[in-house]
């Protein structure tokens, strides 16, 4: 349903309505990344971008998407630790509608996770056929040869099975040890630890830098942002197209 631009800046909670007729005067709106001036301008919050002096105002709370920047000691679980220790919905606030983590990562792993409420592309999402990317910048011990690259991009046996073919290249090196840049298109329990392992490179610090075309740029470590109309469409997008298998078919 179409809205005044004004009342949905105020019913977010940013401004009065005056002051928001303000921002839209002095050009501090943006609509789908276009500087709306126009007093009387109607939008759709469910499916318009709204930017109000740089801050994204999500869309009505009923599918929720939130891309998080996790810090490392903390678990990706929905419920409390027995243990007692922190979980990445400690740091989500003031969220009415149920999110649930798309995926995990490990509790000392830090970087690009994405939270939603909806199960369907979650799960989706996550289906190694569709070949959604997830990017990793990873300190390993010593410097890979190019021979066990190939070693890793051809895919390595866990659990009696090989992993999917991936992407890897020596990032850097830093001294006596080096920074591998992976992105991979499934996610076994502590898959990148395991493979690195395998070719004798073990993993020192780990980082996901990206979640299929969602990046960390901007988005301090432990700040969230919810995903706009747009991102959510290109997400959507990803699961759509058909698997390369049916193709081949």
């Amino acid at each position: 349903m179409k809205t005044r631009l004004q009342k949905v800046i105020a019913d977010a909670g940013l401004a009065s309505r005056r002051e928001a007729e303000r921002w839209i005067a002095e050009g501090r709106v943006k609509v789908n990344g276009k500087v709306v001036t126009k007093m009387g301008t109607t939008v759709e919050p469910s499916l318009d971008e709204i930017r109000a002096r740089g801050k994204l105002i999500p869309p009505p709370q009923g599918r929720v998407f939130i891309f998080l920047n996790k810090p490392a000691n903390f678990l990706t679980t929905m419920g409390e630790d027995e243990r007692g220790r922190k979980t990445v919905m400690s740091l989500i606030k003031n969220i009415s509608v149920r999110v649930f983590p798309v995926g995990r990562l490990d509790y000392n792993t830090q970087g690009a996770l994405l939270l939603s409420s909806d199960g369907s592309l979650s799960k989706k999402l996550l289906e190694p056929k569709y070949k959604v990317p997830r990017t990793y910048l990873v300190k390993v011990r010593g410097i890979p040869d190019e021979k066990k690259m190939r070693r890793l991009r051809r895919g390595i046996g866990l659990d009696n099975q090989s992993t999917m073919p991936l992407e890897a290249e020596v990032d850097r090196i830093s001294g006596k040890n080096s920074f591998v840049k992976i992105k991979m298109f499934e996610g076994k329990n502590r898959h990148i630890k395991r493979i690195c392992e395998v070719i004798g490179h073990p993993v020192i610090r780990l980082k996901r830098t990206h979640f299929a075309n969602l990046s960390l740029a901007g988005l301090p470590l432990g700040a969230y942002k919810f995903l706009s109309p747009r991102e959510i469409k290109s997400l959507e997008f990803l699961v759509k197209k058909e698997p390369e298998e049916k193709k081949r078919k």
